[in-house]
């Protein structure tokens, strides 16, 4: 009774786990395709009113404003080309009224921890053209809001809570083009990246749970007659 009911025990493992594969491979299906569809759509305004930005993730936008650079923060722990750096995101302060998070690219970290880049966002009224993205959710040991400039993660929430700045619930990615010769890498990740690895992990473990059943099979069925011994 016990193998068998090992058995069972590691055939339902192996199954849950090729089918969260199957989920994540999916899902990033279901951004790739609606990345696509945004590429195929106008470079558009940010609309007027409230609407459902996850119907807007990867639209192409293009807004006006100025940054406010006295509330730029540095997102850690991203890597470009095999070196460790930060994302840069400024707020911008846009010309009807609004604020929007702008994630103005990746650069390389310096020498120390102490020893931050500088990275100031161009003074007085620009133009940002980029796609919009919706922050994931992320896992912090802390629940404080941040207090300095380096940030574990970009929440627009959590961003309005430790400055007082209301901002939209999105973040625009700057697109390389049209952007400033400021040393800023803009090489967005696309949503795909990695459904090829999803699809070869679920494979796997439903691998696993078929030779964990054919096992059984074989010591249980062919040679005991279907026993335990």
């Amino acid at each position: 009774m016990l193998p068998t009911l090992a058995t069972i025990a590691a055939i339902a493992v192996f199954v849950a786990a090729g089918n969260w594969q199957r989920g994540r491979m999916d899902d990033k299906a279901a951004l790739r395709a609606q990345l696509d569809a945004a590429l195929a759509a106008p470079v558009a305004a940010l609309p007027a009113t409230d609407v459902d930005w996850s119907a807007w993730r990867y639209r192409g936008v293009d807004v006006e404003g100025n940054y406010d650079a006295a509330r730029q923060i540095l997102i850690d722990n991203k890597v470009h080309a095999g070196r460790t750096g930060f994302h840069v995101v400024t707020p911008l302060d846009l010309s009807d009224g609004r604020a929007v998070l702008v994630d103005r690219g990746f650069v390389a970290a310096g020498a120390t921890r102490a020893d931050l880049p500088a990275a100031p966002p161009p003074a007085g009224t620009v133009h940002v053209r980029g796609r919009i993205n919706i922050p994931g959710a992320y896992v912090e040991l802390s629940a404080v809001p941040p207090a300095g400039v380096v940030w574990q993660n970009v929440d627009p929430a959590r961003f309005a809570a430790a400055t007082g700045k209301r901002v939209l619930p999105i973040v625009i990615e700057q697109d390389a083009r049209d952007a400033p010769a400021d040393g800023l890498v803009r090489d967005w990740l696309l949503p795909d990246a990695g459904i090829d690895k999803h699809r070869i992990y679920m494979m796997q473990w439903y691998a696993f749970a078929a030779l964990a059943a054919g096992l059984w099979l074989w010591f249980n069925v062919r040679r005991g007659g279907g026993s335990d011994g």
